[in-house]
């Protein structure tokens, strides 16, 4: 990357988003053949894995840090040439992984009925969910070093491996999952042994990749206390940055049930399309963090701010180009979610705002991969925790002021992606946008 200019940038870019985005949606292909294989089994069968696997989709998305930390500090000592060090830490990252993993799967395994409980699980529908939460925890700490892998790969600017590795994954996650629940008849506890046994699997794969990569290069494969106490350091930040974006997603989802069962419904409609909007133009913020990652590992400033300036393109003109074909496609994509022509018009409402706020949200997400690539975190945790803050009393006005009833159900739908789309990712990018402008983000050489 010593030029990243024009053309050859593009391809770095593109080399490293392309590969990044098959490897996001993977996960979300999990849940959904779960759903699928579940679903048969029966209404209860199917409830309860929704109560479980929102509880284990949200433990994931909490240690995401694992992968944005080993990115930033891997792809920065590999830009100084500290390729020892580089492996050195994602070793740590590894270990660190598996640690937090296994306490969380402990205690989630113990927590299990009250946590199923606590998101109003009961009687059957709760038996069924915490059968499947208990099955699916031991594979959280395979998941948890997948996401410490794919940093680590993602830092070396490898992005394919986590790619085929998470294909893979996908395509044997359904055929045990089929095997389990339906030829051994173990029902949901099948689905959530398969999904557990596919998760370990995978993170000894992606494992293996960089411990015979550090082996070879004579890097110790055992874990540091100094290892572990600064991924612990340099994660923490990121945690906090991650669960005021949960927080701010939940406190959505508790507005939208306020406004009425149409809206609500609707509002998942919005939601799932967003979501995936969200994994295409993601995959530029994690080609962003890698390549600014090495930048200033090198100590090219000058690189990385092209790299910034490129992305950022990127970003706008991709949520653009999103948001004109789900302009055009939202009245027909409504209706391979529910036949309710109510809610179908709801969805088509709150579709069309999402459009209109996509190149702000690719702008936004891909300021966050700059951040995240040049290990700014801690800003990250204080922009995150100040734009909840801000969004707050724009859903406190969705609720007490948004339009009621059944027939208002489209403009119910409107104001809340108002808030949520366009004022929360306006205060997101604001102290994003503010922080890229200056040089303390621009830290140079190895950390």
């Amino acid at each position: 990357m010593r030029e990243p200019r024009g053309t050859p940038l593009d391809r770095s870019i593109l080399a490293l988003a392309i590969p990044a985005f098959g490897a996001l949606v993977a996960e979300p292909v999990f849940v959904l053949v779960d759903s699928a294989l579940v679903g048969h089994l029966g209404t209860a069968e199917l409830a309860g894995l929704t109560l479980a696997s929102t509880l284990l989709v949200t433990a994931v998305g909490l240690f995401v840090f694992l992968a944005y930390t080993t990115t930033a500090s891997v792809g920065r000592l590999l830009g100084a040439g500290e390729e020892t060090r580089a492996l050195r830490a994602g070793i740590d990252g590894l270990w660190l992984a598996l640690a937090v993993g296994l306490v969380v799967a402990a205690l989630g395994h113990a927590a299990a009925p009250w946590a199923i409980g606590a998101m109003g699980g009961t009687g059957d529908v709760a038996t069924q969910a915490v059968t499947y939460l208990r099955w699916s925890l031991p594979g959280l700490p395979g998941m948890l070093v997948v996401l410490a892998a794919t940093g680590v790969l993602r830092g070396m600017l490898d992005t394919r491996t986590p790619l085929v590795v998470a294909a893979a994954g996908a395509v044997a996650n359904g055929a045990l999952n089929a095997l389990f629940i339906y030829g051994f008849g173990w029902g949901i506890a099948g689905s959530g042994a398969g999904t557990a046994l596919v998760q370990l699997a995978m993170g000894a794969v992606l494992a293996w990749r960089v411990l015979r990569g550090a082996r070879r290069r004579g890097v110790a494969l055992s874990p540091t206390l100094t290892g572990l106490g600064r991924g612990m350091r340099d994660g923490g930040p990121l945690f906090v940055r991650t669960l005021t974006l949960r927080v701010a997603i939940l406190l959505t989802v508790t507005t939208a049930a306020t406004l009425g069962e149409v809206p609500l419904a609707a509002h998942q409609v919005v939601n799932a399309l967003w979501g995936f909007a969200a994994f295409a133009l993601d995959a530029l913020a994690i080609a962003a963090q890698a390549l600014v990652g090495h930048a200033l590992g090198a100590r090219r400033p000058e690189d990385a701010r092209a790299v910034l300036r490129r992305t950022l393109q990127w970003g706008a003109g991709g949520g653009a180009v999103l948001g004109v074909v789900l302009a055009l496609l939202a009245v027909p994509l409504t209706a391979l979610f529910t036949a309710d022509p109510l809610v179908r018009s709801a969805a088509a409402a709150g579709l069309w705002v999402v459009s209109a706020a996509l190149p702000l949200a690719g702008v936004v997400w891909v300021l966050d991969g700059v951040l995240i690539g040049a290990g700014d975190g801690r800003f990250l945790a204080w922009a995150g925790a100040a734009s909840l803050v801000v969004y707050l009393p724009f859903l406190w006005i969705v609720r007490t002021a948004a339009p009621r009833g059944a027939g208002e159900a489209p403009w119910s739908v409107v104001w809340l992606w108002l808030a949520f789309g366009v004022a929360f990712m306006l205060a997101r990018g604001g102290a994003t946008w503010w922080r890229s402008r200056g040089d303390a983000w621009l830290v140079l050489g190895a950390r």
